[in-house]
């Protein structure tokens, strides 16, 4: 008997612990709930009582870096147009064109006077380079996507022979002069075929002096800071052409087309000048005129030729056009 009443008051025990123990339980659980309640009230979450580390804390109280705007020059503006670089890669050789009654392919021998259009230093393969390309295509009313294609080039060929001369009205004998042999590529070119406009000849030779003293170009020269007999660079070619020498030149040459040899040429004003820039000095083909436009003369021109009052012809790296300083200083 005594043994089933201790039995008993040991469930009795824990049975009344476990009470307890709930019942403490309850409460703590609903004081927990009258906390969250109350901070809840004022507005601020529950979770806010926690320490964040270092990292959340700083990303809560530091501003965001601001991103500036993408420039024509900046990294972020060339990644925009790598798109358009890759495509202005695949054009540079195979984008079909015509011009002067002759098939094209490609813009790589025009890359020097592009760049200089665009006002750009940047290789053509990259979004720097399609970046400058679409500020210009912008400004002159063309979609701007930095894609070198044949609407954007056709504009570019306009705007070039739009810059040449303008009067082609044929040479008095009063306004040419012969210039010395030794300015001449060739120097047995008679008297006739070395006359030269008189404003065009000065403007050559300050040209000449200018480059003379470009130490970039190393060009051999005489004390006086003339270029030197053996110098063939810069040299002239052909400056004044009568009509019938320039008919002439194009019964021989029956394919060069009105890009090569126009019929009312330039070279009737003696205003004109060839000058030598390499290779073959007056040679259209297009292996020629790919290294020609690569000489450091043929660049030194595009870069300062305006400077004298000189525009080029694109189609011909040798072919220069004097339109007057003033004319070139308002540009």
């Amino acid at each position: 008997m005594m043994k089933h009443k201790k039995t008993h008051l040991v469930v009795f025990s824990v049975a009344l612990a476990t009470l307890l123990a709930l019942a403490a339980l309850v409460a703590k659980t609903g004081h927990g709930q009258s906390a969250l309640s109350s901070k809840a009230s004022t507005g601020q979450p529950a979770e806010s009582g926690l320490q964040p580390t270092a990292a959340i804390r700083e990303r809560r109280v530091a501003p965001a870096a601001s991103t500036p705007a993408p420039d024509a020059t900046s990294d972020g503006s060339a990644t925009l147009f790598s798109a358009a670089a890759s495509r202005n890669s695949a054009l540079k050789f195979e984008l079909d064109w015509a011009f002067g009654g002759k098939q094209q392919r490609g813009w790589y021998i025009y890359e020097p006077l592009i760049s200089r259009l665009i006002e750009t230093d940047r290789d053509s393969a990259t979004g720097g380079f399609a970046s400058a390309l679409a500020r210009w295509q912008k400004a002159t009313a063309l979609p701007s996507s930095g894609v070198l294609d044949d609407q954007t080039l056709y504009q570019m060929v306009s705007a070039w022979q739009g810059a040449r001369l303008k009067d082609k009205t044929y040479a008095r004998p009063d306004q040419l002069m012969v210039a010395p042999t030794s300015d001449f590529y060739d120097t047995s070119r008679p008297d006739e075929l070395r006359q030269v406009e008189h404003e065009t000849y000065a403007a050559y030779k300050r040209m000449i002096a200018a480059a003379v003293a470009d130490p970039s170009l190393n060009l051999r020269h005489t004390a006086a800071g003339e270029l030197a007999p053996e110098e063939k660079f810069l040299k002239i070619v052909s400056a004044f052409r009568p009509r019938e020498y320039q008919e002439q030149l194009r019964r021989q040459s029956p394919n060069s087309g009105r890009a090569g040899l126009a019929v009312n040429s330039p070279h009737f004003t003696g205003r004109a000048l060839d000058l030598y820039v390499g290779g073959e000095p007056v040679e259209t083909k297009d292996a020629n005129r790919a290294v020609q436009v690569q000489t450091s003369v043929y660049r030194w021109l595009v870069r300062n030729a305006d400077r004298f009052g000189f525009r080029p012809y694109y189609y011909e790296p040798w072919h220069w056009e004097y339109v007057g300083a003033s004319a070139t200083a308002a540009k």
